[in-house]
């Protein structure tokens, strides 16, 4: 079966969002197309805690508008789906982006880590490439620097050569980077991957199964960190705006 390539796949809208109604074997796909092209393209991983905020925050608004495509990240953006009618499976971003370093080892892409805490991203980094031993690191960054560093930062990436980017700074200021500086970081697709870096070094442990299985792992993250529960919080809110827009 031919995948389909970004510019085509099928887009539904959640609370004005457009989201791509794609499997994660499609979403690889119409990515690995993109890191052939020159074009600095955006690919966004849409939850409903982004969502929501987006309701609210014009410029993550447009990152979402202008992104090559956003995925549906999480099981509220699912039933928000199957609200309209749409039998949509969930695409994580945590797996979508570990298939996208697979790829990347594999055509020669090379891949720049920005953001999370001090030492995480070149955990993250050593430990990927000993799963993929043809993966080439362009370079790591962790994601604390004063705002007139930005500049700096945006330079490292750029003379890094990365042809894919992946970003863990957390919504919305992933996405915004990723906006205003995406003509000059030099990438050619580049991805908000929140805390995939946490994960892939170790430091946080994913959900068991089951968890996963029930639709429970916003009760998992606030057990690892409570102070997640400000993002959690941002769930029964967008419930509500879902339900209300259904109504119309």
């Amino acid at each position: 079966m031919v995948q389909p390539g970004a510019e085509t796949l099928p887009i539904r809208k959640v609370l004005g969002i457009p989201v791509a109604l794609v499997s994660m074997d499609q979403a690889v796909s119409a990515i690995r197309q993109l890191l052939k092209t020159e074009n600095p393209d955006l690919i966004f991983t849409a939850d409903s805690q982004g969502i929501y905020l987006a309701q609210k925050d014009p410029d993550l608004k447009v990152a979402y508008e202008t992104a090559a495509f956003n995925t549906p990240d999480s099981n509220g953006v699912v039933w928000a789906l199957g609200k309209q009618g749409v039998n949509q499976k969930r695409v994580t971003g945590v797996d979508l982006a570990e298939k996208l370093l697979a790829v990347c080892a594999e055509d020669g892409h090379p891949v720049f880590f920005l953001g999370a805490a001090p030492g995480i991203a070149r955990e993250a980094a050593e430990r990927m490439v000993k799963r993929y031993p043809n993966l080439k690191m362009a370079g790591c960054r962790d994601g604390f620097w004063a705002s007139e560093e930005e500049s700096e930062v945006v330079a490292e990436i750029a003379a890094a050569g990365a042809h894919l980017v992946l970003v863990a700074l957390g919504i919305p200021r992933q996405e915004k980077f990723l906006m205003a500086h995406r003509e000059q970081l030099g990438f050619r697709a580049a991805m908000g991957v929140g805390g995939s870096f946490d994960v892939w070094s170790g430091r946080v442990k994913r959900a068991p199964k089951i968890i996963q299985a029930l639709r429970a792992e916003w009760l998992w993250r606030v057990l690892l960190n409570p102070k997640k529960i400000s993002k959690v919080a941002t769930l029964p809110r967008f419930a509500i705006r879902v339900l209300k827009a259904s109504r119309h």
